[in-house]
């Protein structure tokens, strides 16, 4: 039977469930992610699309435009409190993300079980290590 996981925002409006396993936890250093956290990188859990349900009575979105690429990222988040609960990606269909530091217990994303990718590590702060032996690329992996 496959793990059901949960997570909410800080005002617990927006929640969601996820069943099974991510695809990959990937960590974003690029200045959009730094931004939208208010951190060094953003760090999302990457599941397929029918894998999540949220409970959306108070999420929105915001619909970026990635100035290298052109395409869209609809960033969602909690429109009462402004928690950030993960991104959807035109280039990706079929995939969503939620944000690492929402799941209700995140002790199961253990780094040697799901090895995370560090992408657009150009544009990593250079206070923010990026551990030796870890995937990583410059820009995106795919």
């Amino acid at each position: 039977m496959a793990e059901i996981k949960s997570g909410q925002c800080v005002c617990g409006e927006v929640s969601y469930t996820v069943v099974g396993e991510p695809m990959r936890v990937t960590i974003c250093h690029c200045n959009w992610c730094q931004r939208r956290t208010g951190s060094a990188f953003g760090i999302e859990v990457v599941f397929e699309a029918n894998q999540i349900k949220i409970n959306d009575d108070s999420i929105t979105r915001y619909r970026h435009y990635s100035d290298e690429s052109g395409r869209w990222l609809d960033q969602h988040f909690c429109a009462e409190c402004g928690s950030n609960i993960g991104f959807t990606l035109e280039a990706v269909p079929g995939i969503r993300t939620i944000a690492a530091g929402t799941f209700d217990d995140q002790s199961w994303l253990q780094a040697d079980r799901y090895r995370p990718r560090h992408v657009f590590t150009r544009s990593a702060q250079h206070w923010s290590d990026i551990p030796h032996g870890v995937e990583k690329f410059e820009t995106h992996f795919r």
